[in-house]
């Protein structure tokens, strides 16, 4: 099992990044979801996308990032617009099989004002 994530970078406020996250050898997937940990701070959600193709967010993003999955390809993307100082963070990806969580091992987006 392995989820490959990539994407990430250095980017001006203001800009945009695609995070991609792949999945391999994970089977059934159902909820695909981004979370990022900014330095000195808890994990905290971005968004989830579910099996039907429903999406949720934080409050924080709203508006600016989309979530959206590829289901024959196992992967699920991040679009990140209108990137803010804050948004810098280690963003990881989530995966739910049948039985067990999978996690990413993240990639660094970091925001200059």
């Amino acid at each position: 099992v392995q989820l490959v994530e990539s994407g990430g970078g250095l980017v001006q406020a203001g800009g945009s990044l695609r995070l991609p996250c792949a999945a391999s050898g994970i089977f059934s997937i159902s909820n695909m979801g981004w979370y990022r940990q900014a330095p000195g701070k808890q994990r905290e959600l971005v968004g989830v996308i579910s099996s039907g193709g429903s999406t949720n967010y934080a409050d924080s993003v709203k508006g600016r990032f989309t979530i959206s999955r590829d289901i024959a390809k196992n992967t699920v993307y991040l679009q990140m617009n209108s990137l803010k100082p804050e948004d810098t963070a280690v963003y990881y990806c989530k995966m739910v099989g049948t039985t067990s969580v999978y996690w990413g091992q993240g990639t660094q987006v970091t925001v200059s004002s």
